[in-house]
């Protein structure tokens, strides 16, 4: 019976002929010394001519074989390693009969850790008339780990956007801390809460003059404001308040659904993305409707 299986099992073989194939697979970087890190942009694949039966070479998928180079003798610098056929792990029944390229360049460096500050990212502006003041995070400062060169380069970690948009006092927020260099990493994950002022801007100007207009009277109806001018003081950047002018300015006190009668109404100023409004005088008008 034996000599029989083995017989049978020698017909499949000898049955299916022995072919080549060419296929791209992985490479894989092994046993790096704890000091080193590779740089720049390392191959991932390569190319092996396989040798074996049709038929199991047929069923083989790129998974199914990898290429593993030992790093553990290299050294820092620009170096040049031979990638043998026998560092290709193949399936059993499957030769590699040659790997393209048989020798991989890669660039070494020293690895080492470096303490940099946290830069919070901020997103959008305050209200008008607002301005940001002091941004703090706590932790003020994160530890990084990556090569030597590219933490040389590297003026601090940052972290995801801090919603400012529309903001009038602190705002406090906890968010993710990253590193936008992908050859630079954090030695620990880390959230930070960062804490944003948000201030008063720092000018204020009065503008005289400013006239008051209505809005939403009522069909065939008539209305009379006193007075009908207002001073507005306004508040923002110097830059943005430099070349305003009271015309510039709509004050307006809203009619709507009133009939006739005497009313004292207040007045209103649209809002606006350059400045915000510290105070009306007057603020409260007489309005006669007819």
């Amino acid at each position: 019976m034996a000599i029989a299986l083995a017989t049978l099992l020698w017909l499949i073989v000898a049955g299916d002929h022995l072919v080549e194939r060419s296929m791209r697979v992985p490479l894989e970087f092994r046993n790096i010394p704890p000091a080193l890190e590779i740089v720049g942009d390392p191959p991932t694949a390569v190319d092996v001519r396989l040798r074996g039966s049709s038929a199991l070479l047929g069923r083989l998928e790129p998974r199914d074989i990898v290429a593993v180079l030992d790093l553990g003798t290299a050294r820092p610098g620009s170096r040049m390693f031979h990638l043998r056929t026998d560092e290709v792990r193949t399936p059993y029944g499957v030769d590699v009969a040659q790997v393209v390229p048989g020798t991989i360049a890669l660039d070494l460096e020293k690895s080492g850790r470096r303490t940099v500050p946290i830069v919070p990212a901020l997103d959008g502006e305050p209200a008008p008339g607002f301005v940001i003041g002091r941004v703090t995070s706590d932790p003020p400062t994160v530890e990084v780990a990556g090569p030597e060169s590219r933490l040389k380069q590297l003026t601090g970690a940052t972290t995801e956007p801090v919603e400012m948009t529309g903001s009038r006092a602190r705002v406090r927020d906890v968010v993710t801390v990253g590193i936008t260099d992908s050859a630079v990493s954090l030695v620990q994950e880390q959230d930070a809460t960062i804490t944003v002022e948000v201030l008063p801007a720092p000018v204020e100007r009065d503008l005289s003059g400013v006239p008051v207009r209505w809005r939403n009277l009522g069909a065939g109806l008539g209305a009379q404001v006193r007075p009908t001018l207002t001073r507005v003081t306004v508040r923002g950047r110097r830059e943005a308040l430099a070349d305003l002018r009271a015309g510039a300015i709509d004050a307006f006190v809203d009619l709507a659904g009133l009939g006739p009668g005497k009313y004292n109404l207040r007045v209103q100023v649209d809002p606006s993305h350059t400045f915000g409004v510290s105070a009306i005088d007057p603020a409260v008008v007489d309005v006669t409707v007819k």
